[in-house]
């Protein structure tokens, strides 16, 4: 049962040969010095340095390689993140985004420096990162960015001309940053990785975590053993951190599309709302946009029109190839967090919140995690634990729209009265008493029925009829049609239901 309307993006589905290995789940080995929670670019880059220490490290992940956000972006690694800068200088300061521009770009040279070290043949390409203003009413918000990326170190240069295919007001750009692509990236870091004592483990989820001497990973094939446990996640998986209740998640869209004439070759983002994201491919154009608060209601395959849409209005588009989408943490201060998982923690370590940048924000927080690991002091700016005074409205805001949701949607009715009314291609919530039941109905006419209880805290999940899936609008945890859980901070799947109104269960889907 396909997961999503998606064509898939272009980095998942161009499969090379090195695609074609198997990392199989732990068999005889279950411990090492550093088990590594997460095979995306944050994970894998950890565990490729600490080897590189002389570590023993096995990567645990859930599905493949480079399967969760690694493979689904538009691969631009830059320390010039839209008005990334400009924000942190107003929540926390001239110093912190310093701070953040200095290991950004130490992030960018980290994913090039890597991938001619180890001869990964992932399409590196030098490219200029753009901040544009689409039109006057943006100017001042790229303006602002400029100045934070001046005084913050970057090399930036101001322009009013950039090559996209409509004209602007103005642009902040930064030469030499990086475009790739991210799952061969990823696939080459898990073949340095794997061998010599330390191991890649696939189709191997973590489920439960035991900070003992040594560190206890329950996965679904056993346990395993460390001394060190990195959770790298995307999104942490554990609630001891509270990480839930300081980041957002949030979901955009990606359509690539071949044009005649040729792609803007710039990496450019521009400042407003909406916001349009551009890259090349070849002879095609990435376009991302239409973001979202992740299980907002109402999605659906809209989203991905009007990226096309755009497209058409300002190229000719001769055949759209791709369509995908992405989610993203969102730190309360717009910085990630990186460091020890809780204030008393020393054994367990996490990466997260790297607000869409996450292949730079990946890279940068791998090398801090490595020296501190390494017996390093920790980074000030990034850690966990920091409370940033001028950020704690946006926290508030956030944790009450949760508690909105959690209490609100336990008193909305039922979208359908049963089964029978959900049409094909689509999916309802059926009340029957207290019980609410998730019903989709496949294109086929089969039926699937499912608790929409997250299993995380227990806010109801919506339905996002873009990627046919249920998402939770609390925290981000998302579930297949079948309740398999797509993205965390969930382990475990939703409850499978009988189909509301359905003399038996033999309408229902295996």
């Amino acid at each position: 049962m396909p997961t999503t309307t998606e064509t898939g993006s272009p980095w998942l589905t161009d499969r090379p040969d090195v695609a074609d290995v198997r990392y199989t789940g732990p068999t005889t080995e279950r411990h090492f010095d550093v088990l590594v929670l997460g095979a995306g670019i944050t994970g894998l880059t950890t565990a490729y340095l600490l080897k590189e220490r002389g570590a023993r490290v096995a990567v645990v992940e859930a599905d493949r390689v480079a399967a969760g956000a690694t493979g689904n972006n538009t691969a631009k690694v830059t320390a010039l993140q839209a008005t990334m800068l400009s924000r942190i200088r107003s929540a926390r300061g001239a110093e912190a985004a310093a701070y953040y521009a200095e290991h950004s770009l130490r992030g960018v040279e980290l994913v090039a420096a890597t991938a001619e070290e180890l001869g990964i043949d992932c399409d590196l390409r030098r490219r200029e990162a753009c901040t544009v203003a689409a039109d006057r009413s943006e100017l001042r918000s790229v303006e602002k960015e400029f100045e934070a990326a001046r005084a913050a170190g970057l090399p930036v240069e101001w322009t009013e001309e950039t090559d996209l295919p409509f004209p602007v007001a103005g642009a902040v750009r930064l030469p030499g940053q990086v475009e790739f692509h991210p799952v061969r990236y990823a696939r080459g870091l898990a073949a340095a990785v794997h061998g010599g004592g330390s191991a890649v483990f696939e189709r191997t989820r973590a489920l439960e975590l035991s900070e003992q001497d040594p560190v206890r990973v329950g996965t679904t094939h056993g346990t395993l053993t460390g001394d060190r446990v990195v959770v790298a996640t995307h999104y942490p998986v554990w609630d001891r951190g509270v990480y839930f209740a300081r980041m957002e998640a949030t979901r955009a869209y990606c359509v690539a599309a071949r044009v005649r004439g040729g792609p803007p070759r710039s990496m450019s983002i521009t400042a407003g709302s909406p916001s349009w994201s551009f890259r090349s491919l070849g002879d095609q154009v990435i376009l991302c946009g239409q973001d979202h608060p992740s299980g907002e209601r109402g999605v659906d395959p809209g989203r991905y029109d009007v990226l096309e849409d755009f497209l058409r209005r300002h190229l000719t588009v001769e055949r759209v190839t791709h369509r995908w989408s992405a989610q993203d943490a969102l730190p309360y201060d717009h910085t990630p967090m990186v460091g020890t998982y809780t204030p008393v923690s020393s054994r367990v370590f996490v990466a997260a919140g790297y607000s869409k940048w996450g292949l730079s924000g990946g890279s940068m927080a791998a090398a801090l995690l490595a020296e501190q690991i390494a017996g390093g002091p920790g980074s000030p700016v990034f850690t966990p634990h920091r409370v940033s005074p001028k950020a704690l409205p946006t926290l508030a805001r956030a944790n009450a729209k949760v508690a909105l949701d959690l209490v609100g949607d336990r008193l909305r009715p039922g979208e359908a009265g049963s089964a029978a009314e959900v049409p094909a291609g689509e999916a309802r919530i059926v009340r029957s008493g207290t019980e609410r039941t998730g019903v989709y109905r496949d294109p086929g006419g089969g039926l699937h029925a499912v608790s929409v209880r997250c299993t995380h805290l227990g806010c109801l999940v919506r339905f996002n009829g873009a990627e046919r899936s249920w998402d939770c609008p609390c925290h981000g945890s998302r579930f297949d049609v079948d309740g398999a859980v797509l993205e965390g901070p969930a382990t475990r799947p939703l409850d499978r239901r009988p189909v509301p109104g359905a003399p038996d269960d033999r309408d229902r889907r295996a």
